[in-house]
């Protein structure tokens, strides 16, 4: 922004301003204000404040609120100080993305108000400001921040203005664990000026009432990191939170018990394809080897890939005994660094704690939920839990961003940040569902072929024309490529689900027949490696379902309760 510019044309754009009446202005979010007027305690904070016309509305509307109005030009601030000096506002000069005197003063928001600010904001500061907006907000807090659409050339050099766009917004925001919740049309402007529109994005600081997500957001962004040991502990959790609701031991004292092979199982799973595929450093150090990667374990295992490393597969030989020692390593890393150095705020409580077993290492691995409890117990409290099995859908996009960050800054991967720039996120990627339905297809054809008749679950068409592999919960809004989870499908009913859940009386509907696939594809040979595998990953997956089931109705039941938990999370349009 071009401080001189406003400052020379003070009076003017103070009267300008202050002609527009709030309602008008901000009339498309006004629902969402009212119950903040409305309560005790309440702190907001008007970026952009100008003449104070804002900022005087929201103080003298609110029955307990306590107004921050932060202005960069002098001459307007002191303009905006007059014609709110009998109201509880409190006039800083400062601006983004810095705010240092915001900041100093260590208080959060309920509400952060940028109206017209946006646009005066250069595209490569803009990261670095909503990090800092995310920052000041109370958990649940809102963000509203208007657009201006129809920028002169003459204004765009004068006042320092920037074209804007509002999925960019939405995009950078998701990066720091904000939810948009309001995206309006393009309206006119309030000033009658020719091309001119406005647009509001108003976005929140997901709360779920414990300080669990804040928790969460703070090891993600602000927690110092000397390595990408926190950030992949706490996508590990999240991961098994999400799609593994069945891998709890037991709950006691307020914390949750995990088997401790399960979290160095995923572990190695996210790492794997970082540093053997991709070679990128995950210290800042001159050598890209980890505590867990030892000559007799990790390095024996090169020739795998991360999809190796889950729920179900069977090793034997050299690759199970290498297994079994990376295993014990990564049990060991886990402990001695992210679980060590992951504290509660202004404290230093650890948040995990991981009690660790000796395990000998044997020629056969099967990786189910009685092997991986062998190497001990991880424990998390449980409201932490509840927050990573809620929220995980808003806080893997801030941890796979930060991660993406900090790799982005060592010293090791910079000839990868100068020839491939994206190929941090891109490493990132958890599953790959084109590589993980082969099996399935393998399945099918082979039934196929031994005269088996395959139909579609869904529309109970016979499949002799061709079929796709649907995922029953979509991959997109919950990755699972589990063989439960992969159904043989018509391309027409697969094309028409797209990434949609199945309703509850869709799903019911299919029932008999999608336990007729599990049972015709998985069951038939009970003691098979793959029926071994379908339950091994569905008893882990799916809610309510012992260690031991071998029922495909319990199974099926518990498919429909992990239906209606994702539409009551994540809001799935249904099919």
């Amino acid at each position: 922004m071009s401080a001189q510019f406003y400052n020379q044309h003070a009076s003017q754009l103070a009267e300008q301003y202050l002609s527009t009446d709030f309602e008008k202005v901000h009339a498309s979010w006004l629902h969402l204000l009212k119950p903040l007027l409305n309560r005790s305690q309440c702190r907001m904070l008007d970026i952009g404040a100008g003449a104070g016309r804002d900022a005087l509305y929201l103080a003298q509307h609110g029955q307990d609120v306590e107004v921050y109005a932060v202005e960069p030009a002098k001459m307007l601030a002191e303009l905006g100080a007059r014609h709110t000096q009998d109201h509880a506002v409190h006039w800083l000069e400062d601006s983004l993305p810095a705010l240092e005197r915001v900041t100093s003063k260590e208080i959060s928001f309920d509400l952060i108000l940028l109206s017209a600010v946006w646009m005066h904001i250069p595209e490569g500061q803009r990261p670095r400001a909503i990090r800092k907006l995310a920052n000041l907000l109370k958990p649940g807090g809102q963000l509203v921040i208007s657009l201006r659409h129809g920028q002169g050339e003459v204004e765009l050099k004068e006042r320092g203005m920037y074209q804007v766009c509002a999925d960019t917004l939405k995009q950078l925001a998701t990066q720091v664990g904000l939810q948009c919740i309001l995206c309006t049309e393009r309206q006119t402007d309030e000033l009658n000026r020719a091309g001119v529109h406005w647009q509001t994005v108003v976005l929140r600081l997901p709360d779920d009432g414990s300080g669990s997500f804040s928790l969460i957001r703070h090891v993600a962004l602000n927690d110092g990191k000397s390595a990408t040991h926190k950030l992949a502990l706490m996508r590990v959790l999240l991961r098994i939170a999400d799609g593994h609701p069945g891998a709890v031991i037991r709950r006691e004292d307020n914390r949750v018990i995990l088997p401790a092979g399960l979290v160095a199982l995923y572990w190695c799973h996210q790492y794997k394809d970082l540093i053997d595929h991709y070679d990128l450093f995950q210290t800042p150090n001159a050598s890209p080897n980890m505590g867990f990667m030892k000559e007799g374990g990790w390095h024996k295992l090169r020739h795998l890939g991360s999809t190796d490393f889950r729920v179900g597969n069977l090793f034997a030989g050299e690759d199970a005994l290498a297994l079994h020692r990376t295993l014990s390593h990564a049990v060991q890393n886990i402990r001695d660094m992210p679980c060590k150095y992951i504290t509660f705020p202004n404290t230093e409580q650890c948040v995990f704690e991981l009690a660790n077993q000796v395990v000998r290492a044997k020629d056969t691995l099967f990786l189910d939920f009685e092997s991986l409890c062998q190497w001990g117990e991880f424990s998390l409290p449980e409201h932490v839990w509840t927050a990573l099995n809620r929220y995980a859908c808003w806080i893997e996009p801030v941890l796979v961003s930060e991660w993406a960050r900090t790799m982005a800054n060592y010293r090791g991967n910079a000839i990868h940040l100068k020839q491939q720039p994206y190929i941090f996120s891109q490493a990132l990627n958890w599953l790959d569902p084109k590589r993980t339905t082969t099996e399935v297809r393998q399945r099918v054809t082979e039934m196929a072929e031994e005269g088996d008749a395959i139909h579609c679950v869904w529309t109970q068409r016979s499949l002799q024309q061709g079929f796709d592999v649907d995922h029953c919960m979509p991959f997109s809004r919950w990755p699972n490529n589990d063989l439960w989870n992969l159904l043989p499908s018509t391309p027409k009913a697969n094309n028409e689900k797209r990434d949609r859940l199945p309703s509850n009386t869709r799903l019911l509907h299919a029932g008999e027949h999608i336990r007729h696939w599990w049972q015709q594809a998985w069951e038939t040979e009970k003691e098979s490696v793959l029926s071994q595998r379908f339950f091994a990953e569905a008893n882990l997956a799916l809610p309510g379902l012992g260690v031991g089931n071998r029922s495909i109705d319990e199974l099926f039941a518990a498919l429909v309760l992990q239906r209606g938990r994702l539409r009551e999370l994540q809001q799935l349009q249904e099919w």
